[in-house]
């Protein structure tokens, strides 16, 4: 008797982030789940708890908890969340060289027992770590995106909700550039009721959306008091994750090589993509204004300054 086989997740880290990220995919059933985290123990506790409610949720895949990548084995997709954590007062650039010495290590690994992954990278500083992993792996810049930009631009929708006062549904937000303090808000392209946002609201009440936007990852950090956010870092996670599994062609914002798109080359920065199962499908050029052009390339020249800091740069 043959059977389908199900779609195969490896979540690298155990941490919120990873877990929070492992129990979404596995209670939508996308796949079987794999969490993998230095830490055994952890890694085998959480993923033992979710199997106890399976019954409750009502799916039939399975999640394993393990510190061996060879449990690893012919995964589909892979999401990276293993790395240190934002502290109080600490920037998204601070992380950038013990993190990139992690995911480094990580990628070898998971490299030895899946040929061709798609992987989806969470770890901070986003769009450097994204560079990072791609060199290591060796793979097809297409199979190795970062997950941020949607997240931002989910964030925008709420302050804009919020400063607007208006069901967050109806609010249709752009944001690009980096995961960090050079993120693109791109109110030119952003919309409320179909409406766009300059017609929507005035400069003032626009700055102040962009600036609560940009900022809004350091004030959960700040509420929290130790770690970072992870319900919506997850949900952008299984976003991502279902788009490449279910192959549905959704256009969002996240990290991607670029390779002269807007007028950039050979470095990860959020634009909109088109992702499905081959990872990115294509990179979408849409029309940003004069400021948010320039905005957008001095993104880019601090991604690529670290980039070159970290000595992975061509």
């Amino acid at each position: 008797m043959s059977f389908l086989r199900r779609n195969k997740i490896t979540v690298i880290g155990a941490g919120n982030v990873g877990a929070t990220s492992a129990m979404r995919i596995l209670e939508s059933g996308l796949g079987d789940v794999v969490l993998l985290d230095v830490i055994e123990q952890t890694a085998r506790g959480k993923a033992e708890d979710l199997m106890d409610a399976a019954s409750l949720i009502g799916h039939r895949c399975t999640i394993t908890g393990t510190s061996d990548y060879k449990d690893t084995k012919d995964s589909d997709v892979i999401v990276v969340t293993a790395g240190l954590a934002r502290k109080p007062g600490m920037t998204r650039e601070d992380l950038f060289h013990k993190n990139a010495a992690i995911t480094r290590d990580v990628t070898v690994n998971f490299m030895r027992f899946s040929p061709s992954p798609v992987v989806i990278v969470v770890t901070n500083p986003l769009d450097i770590i994204s560079y990072a992993v791609y060199k290591e792996s060796g793979l097809d810049s297409k199979k190795v995106f970062g997950m941020a930009g949607c997240l931002d631009s989910s964030r925008m929708n709420l302050m804009a909700s919020r400063s607007l006062n208006r069901p967050v549904d109806g609010i249709d937000s752009m944001v690009l550039g980096t995961h960090g303090q050079t993120m693109v808000p791109v109110a030119s392209r952003s919309k409320v009721d179909n409406i766009l946002l300059g017609d929507a609201a005035n400069k003032d009440t626009i700055s102040n959306i962009i600036e609560k936007t940009k900022s809004r990852g350091a004030e959960i950090v700040a509420y929290l008091g130790t770690g970072s956010a992870f319900y919506a870092p997850s949900a952008g996670v299984f976003r991502m994750v279902k788009a490449v599994l279910e192959d549905t062609q959704e256009i969002m914002p996240c990290s991607c090589m670029l390779q002269g798109e807007y007028g950039i080359h050979g470095i990860y920065l959020g634009v909109p993509a088109q992702i499905g199962r081959a990872g990115i499908e294509d990179i979408l050029e849409i029309p940003l204004d004069e400021n948010e052009k320039r905005l957008l390339h001095a993104a880019s020249e601090s991604v690529r300054s670290q980039i070159a800091e970290l000595k992975i740069i061509d």
